[in-house]
């Protein structure tokens, strides 16, 4: 039995319409009553947690934006965070946009979302704040600086972004296509969750991991023990331990429903 489930959101434990099912969150419920933390750990920035304050756990937790920020739910507050130097934002954007001529960037910050101009989306609004360039969006500092050039075919932009960036910071790919996420170098979900296990006493070997995307690799290779939904990433599924149901199948509640009845019948 683990000590401790880290499982991704979008994907993984919630369906494809966005929502998280009676069967999951029972089985959540089931899982922290047997005395196993459950830790949400997603790419999702915190004004997009604020819906799912029923399913953190018990501590109100979420290790969010690919681990750039330790983000307090219930309270609406960021605990930590490691944020990208505005020197290495400015020298990537200018770099970006010398190779992706038209590219459009955005940051999300411990206040919340900022883009250019030029930066548009399905969950972009006339209300966000906004400003000529990128430039201007770096007080407070980023924790996830977003990148998207319309025109150009997504593993093309993909590829160029992860080239020109470099090992200046870290790339992700979380499932949007055609938008790449840029954190500070060193940040990703693996040492977020590394970082809450050690404060919590609890060894990589005691943990569950579920996600289903590139960005959840780092995560699912430093658990103790790794899962893929069945819908998951080509590279997911060839490295996790195992594969379980689909996130619509509700597959992470499977598992976890499965481990605590063992618990409970040993």
């Amino acid at each position: 039995m683990p000590r401790l489930v880290a499982t991704d959101l979008d994907g993984t434990l919630l369906r494809s319409d966005g929502t998280c099912s009676e069967r999951t969150r029972a089985s959540l419920a089931a899982v922290e009553l047997a005395g196993i933390q459950v830790v949400l750990v997603t790419a999702r920035p915190p004004r997009w947690l604020h819906e799912l304050v029923d399913v953190v756990g018990e501590h109100g937790v979420v290790l969010c934006c690919n681990g750039a920020f330790v983000y307090d739910v219930r309270a609406r507050k960021i605990l930590s965070e490691r944020c990208m130097p505005a020197e290495v934002v400015g020298q990537i954007a200018e770099d970006l946009r010398e190779a992706l001529p038209g590219v459009a960037f955005a940051v999300e910050n411990r206040l919340g979302f900022g883009r250019e101009w030029g930066f548009g989306d399905e969950r972009t609004t006339a209300q966000d704040l906004t400003a000529a360039s990128l430039e201007e969006l770096l007080d407070p500092l980023p924790g996830k600086m977003l990148a998207r050039c319309d025109g150009v075919p997504a593993a093309r932009f993909h590829r160029v972004v992860e080239e020109v960036v470099g090992d200046r910071a870290v790339v992700s790919y979380s499932g949007a296509s055609g938008l790449a996420e840029i954190s500070a170098r060193g940040v990703t979900k693996a040492a977020a969750l590394g970082e809450w296990c050690a404060s919590q006493g609890i060894d990589r070997a005691d943990v569950f991991a579920f996600g289903d995307m590139p960005n959840d690799l780092p995560m699912l290779t430093w658990a103790g023990r790794s899962f893929g939904v069945a819908n998951a990433h080509p590279d997911v599924l060839d490295m996790v331990d195992e594969v379980c149901a689909s996130n619509d199948d509700d597959g992470v509640a499977q598992v976890l429903e499965t481990a605590v009845g063992r618990q409970q019948a040993g």
